[in-house]
C-alpha cells in the first residue's frame, strides 16, 4: 500500500514538473519572435551585432520601475488592440528600453513584428504610446542574468565599456538596455543585454 502511494506521488510531481516546464516553455522568450541581427563578432559575454531598421511601439518610462510605472501596461494594451485598427499584434523580444537623462524622460519600446511593419503599422490610441523608428548599425552588446536594475546595468555597461576601449571600438551615442523575458521568469534565467551604438 505505501508502495503505491509513493508511486502515485511521484507521478503526479513528475506529471506537474512537465506541466510547469512546459507551461513557462511556452510563455518564455523562445516562444516570440526576436529582433533579427548578424552577429559580427563574439567573445564570452561581449558581442558586435549589425542590427538593420527595427519599428518600434514606445512610452516614456522610469527606469527602475521595470514597468510598474504603468509604461508596461500602456504598452501591453497597444498590443492587445489599443489602436486605431483594434488589430492584436503578437508580442516579440527584447523590450528595448533607454535611461532617463538630464533632458530626456527615459523610454520603453516593444519590437513591432516584421510581417505589421510591412503590412502596415496601426496607430496607438493613447496619446502617451507612439511608434518610432529605431535606426539600425553596429552595436556592442554585453549579456548577462539577472533583474535590471540601475545597480546591475551600471555594472554591466562598466564591463562593456572597458571591453570596447580594449577592441578600439567607439561610442556613438548613449547605452540603452533589453530584457528578453516576462516578468515571472526567476533571475538566474533571465537574459539581459546592455547596448551601445559604435560609430
Amino acid at each position: 500500500m505505501m508502495v503505491r502511494k509513493r508511486m502515485i506521488y511521484f507521478s503526479v510531481v513528475i506529471v506537474v514538473s512537465l506541466l510547469g516546464y512546459f507551461g513557462w516553455k511556452l510563455t518564455a522568450r523562445s516562444a516570440y519572435e526576436s529582433a533579427e541581427y548578424k552577429l559580427l563578432e563574439s567573445e564570452n559575454s561581449f558581442e558586435t551585432r549589425e542590427y538593420p531598421d527595427l519599428t518600434l511601439v514606445t512610452t516614456n518610462m522610469q527606469f527602475d520601475s521595470q514597468g510598474d510605472d504603468g509604461s508596461f501596461m500602456r504598452l501591453f494594451r497597444y498590443i492587445d488592440g489599443a489602436n486605431d485598427d483594434q488589430q492584436k499584434v503578437a508580442m516579440t523580444t527584447p523590450v528595448f528600453m533607454e535611461p532617463e537623462g538630464s533632458e530626456e524622460s527615459g523610454q520603453m519600446g516593444f519590437v513591432v513584428p516584421k510581417i505589421v511593419t510591412k503590412q502596415g503599422v496601426p496607430q496607438p490610441v493613447n496619446k502617451k504610446v507612439r511608434v518610432q523608428k529605431r535606426v539600425g548599425g553596429r552595436f556592442a552588446v554585453i549579456r548577462f542574468n539577472g533583474r535590471l536594475n540601475e545597480k546591475t546595468v551600471a555594472k554591466e555597461e562598466e564591463k562593456l565599456r572597458k571591453w570596447m576601449s580594449k577592441k578600439g571600438l567607439i561610442a556613438d551615442g548613449d547605452s540603452e538596455y533589453a530584457g528578453y523575458d516576462p516578468p515571472w521568469t526567476p533571475g538566474p534565467f533571465r537574459r539581459n543585454e546592455v547596448l551601445i551604438r559604435l560609430k
